[in-house]
């Protein structure tokens, strides 16, 4: 089930609301309650589209609850030691192992088995191969992995007190708005909207108009500019030339912001409606000025993760410039290693990482005062090429994909003047363009007619239920990650 679809708008959403409010009404205060009803619609929400895979996101999501309450018990029973005996590294390490584990044989152990057999069969010259392995790929595995381990690391680190309620616990590992593609939210995040948190029509209003501005933004730009992407790179390199891989490129890194950010602002929206506040995910990366500048602004929950969690206690800037340049490098091979188990995201991370390591270098070494319409233009290029990387199935077609965007072949002139001459083409990039700026604060600031602004928004849930119902193309592009 995703979001931007007529069974969650019109049958799931609907009732859980009804059920949630009614409660709420009936039961004042009894968030234990309301917890109870957020997780069982969770559970429904996940298992109608994972079935019994449901049960490795309860599993690892136990194993971190029990690891914490041990971890915070040795704490409790030694006040006096501000450091972590060996007993609570062992309990921190289990709970990183497990996690990893369980993350390693679902998303990765296949590829490794695949790359095993090559080596064993163009390296010794074997003939022996080991089977695949007969998994399936769990939704949102990558996002609520991390998003339980974080919590057993913050008790470690004494960020946060242990939840000694499993079930307010288990409410905040498989919260459905954020489960599937977060945001990443930690529990130190929501630790005390867990126990007390506001509701109003003012802040249901709010989440509202939020989550209609993430469907607009993936059912009338992201669905539309899709097409064009998934035509242009599923074409062979003989039937490919320099401005449809340009426009490929183009629509793919519309496609993959707006398909993102629009599922980080229905979750967003969706936690006000229910109470919570989660963090933001995006903040305009396409206006950066710089590759480090883009990587604050997008998927901003997984940069402060991988900040956090592993570039700080690597060490981070702290040290020689060469223990910070290799310290980033580590930091986007996992990050594009996270995203999918294949070499085109681990040449992703590493593309990222040396455009990061070559700003840092050229601030520490020279002094560059460049325009800020040079440095934007740089980035653009920088995140587009990148999204190509991203995108190419494998290192074939990406290879042959980087090769047309700059071999200026003007072939297929017919294919070019007939995508951009189309309406559905011309509006979602017109609008991709547009709401790429921060153009939507502006208007929302200007505009005082809170009545007007209210059917405005009205009119765009309307617009975007009649395009749900008439076209059933609906991918979501991080549910795979």
């Amino acid at each position: 089930m995703v979001f931007s679809s007529i069974k969650f708008l019109f049958y799931f959403l609907p009732v859980v609301i009804a059920l949630y409010f009614l409660t709420s009404v009936v039961f004042k205060k009894k968030y234990t309650l309301l917890n109870l009803i957020l997780l069982l619609s969770s559970l429904i929400f996940y298992i109608e589209g994972e079935k019994g895979l449901v049960l490795v996101m309860i599993f690892s999501g136990t194993v971190d609850y029990f690891l914490g309450l041990y971890i915070s018990n040795i704490y409790k029973k030694n006040p006096g030691n501000e450091k972590p005996v060996p007993m609570q590294k062992f309990g921190l390490l289990f709970s990183i192992i497990i996690n990893l584990g369980v993350l390693f044989y679902f998303k990765y152990s296949n590829f490794f088995i695949e790359e095993v057999n090559y080596l064993l069969q163009n390296i010794f010259h074997s003939s022996s191969q080991i089977d695949y392995l007969n998994v399936t790929l769990p939704l949102g595995i990558s996002f609520y992995t991390f998003q339980s381990m974080s919590y057993t690391i913050d008790i470690y680190y004494r960020n946060v007190e242990a939840n000694r309620n499993y079930l307010d616990y288990t409410c905040f590992i498989t919260m459905f708005p954020q489960l599937v593609a977060g945001p990443i939210v930690r529990y130190k995040d929501i630790e005390t909207q867990l126990r007390d948190r506001e509701h109003s029509y003012e802040l249901m209003a709010s989440g509202f108009k939020r989550f209609t501005l993430g469907l607009a933004k993936k059912v009338i730009i992201a669905n539309f500019i899709a097409y064009y992407a998934d035509e242009i790179f599923s074409l062979k390199a003989s039937t490919l030339d320099m401005p449809l891989a340009w426009i490929g490129a183009f629509c793919y890194s519309l496609q993959i912001y707006f398909d993102f950010s629009g599922y980080s602002d229905m979750a967003i929206g969706l936690g006000k409606i229910f109470g919570f506040h989660f963090p933001e995910n995006f903040n305009y990366p396409y206006i950066a000025k710089s590759v480090q500048d883009f990587w604050r602004r997008w998927h901003i929950s997984l940069s402060s993760w991988f900040r956090d969690y592993l570039y700080i206690p690597l060490g981070g800037n702290k040290g020689k410039p060469f223990h910070v340049y290799r310290n980033l490098f580590i930091v986007f091979i996992l990050c594009g290693f996270w995203h999918g188990a294949s070499f085109t995201f681990v040449i992703w991370g590493l593309y990222h990482g040396f455009f990061l390591f070559m700003e840092r270098f050229l601030k520490d070494n020279v002094n560059l005062n460049l325009p800020d319409a040079i440095k934007h233009m740089y980035t653009v290029f920088v995140f587009i090429f990148g999204w190509v990387i991203f995108r190419s199935e494998n290192n074939s077609q990406l290879y042959f994909y980087l090769e047309k965007m700059v071999s200026f072949n003007f072939e297929q002139g017919d294919t070019v003047i007939r995508i951009i001459t189309e309406s559905k083409f011309v509006i979602a990039a017109l609008l991709g363009i547009i709401f790429s700026i921060p153009v939507f604060p502006y208007f929302s600031q200007k505009t005082k007619d809170r009545y007007l602004y209210s059917l405005l928004y009205l009119i765009l849930f309307i617009i975007c239920c009649i395009s749900l119902i008439g076209d059933d193309y609906n991918p979501f592009i991080y549910f795979r990650f």
